[in-house]
């Protein structure tokens, strides 16, 4: 019998977390609750959490300042809750390394398309089981990538720790080098055409990758930017 997801809903409205939790369940996921930080802590030391859906306004601490201690901490996959007019707490949970986004209000449907994509993404990048062409370790200007393992591994030796999204946006780049890729094909290697190729959200991501392998992130010399076309990854890439 496979495996059912588990999923942890942190919201201080209980409302809106039982809800999520009857409608998810029943969708066969099995579900946690926490209503502030400290009961997320609590869970997170005492099940093994597949995904967080985590609001960003909160009292106390705030859903901001929980993504960052999920990303400092663990590789859970995050999906955050926004309100319709919170652009810029959005791009900033984004830039934190959550995996997506939800804008209230939302369908309850849509929530769990949302759901079952980060999974899928998760899962699939855990496994090395994306898509890859040739080997599954490559090199390129000194970097190691190797995609089983999900390892990123520094010209210095030190391994630089990937969310699921950094890893499935190297992987898109590493498969196509030194070809121009727009949004909406990043979009469509990454398997997420839940995001809208015009948000900014696909630039915060590559904005976060470029701060992990760029020796200077505001002049990059490998995720390279073509005006009015998209992406360029310009190195030379062996193994691939």
């Amino acid at each position: 019998m496979e495996n059912r997801s588990n999923i942890l809903i942190v919201d201080d409205e209980k409302q809106i977390c039982e809800f999520l939790s009857d409608y998810l369940q029943a969708h066969g996921y099995d579900v946690q609750i926490a209503n502030d930080g400290a009961g997320m802590r609590d869970v997170m030391a005492s099940h093994e959490i597949d995904l967080v859906i985590l609001d960003l306004v909160m009292p106390g601490e705030d859903g901001l300042t929980l993504t960052r201690y999920l990303r400092e901490t663990s590789n859970v996959a995050v999906i955050i809750l926004t309100g319709k007019d919170e652009e810029v707490d959005r791009i900033i949970g984004l830039e934190m390394g959550a995996d997506d986004y939800v804008a209230k209000p939302f369908s309850s449907r849509e929530l769990l398309a949302r759901v079952k994509t980060v999974l899928r993404r998760s899962k699939d990048a855990g496994g090395g089981v994306m898509p890859a062409k040739g080997s599954d370790a490559i090199t390129f200007a000194g970097w190691n990538f190797d995609k089983i393992s999900r390892k990123l591994t520094a010209p210095g030796g030190g391994e630089v720790p990937l969310t699921t999204m950094e890893f499935n946006l190297l992987n898109a780049f590493t498969n196509h080098p030194n070809q121009v890729l727009d949004r909406d094909k990043l979009l469509e290697l990454l398997q997420n055409r839940s995001w809208d190729p015009y948000d900014r959200s696909i630039d915060v991501l590559v904005g976060r990758l470029r701060g992990k392998i760029e020796e200077n992130p505001k002049k990059p010399e490998f995720i390279k930017t073509v005006r009015g076309a998209g992406y360029v990854f310009a190195t030379t890439v062996e193994g691939a």
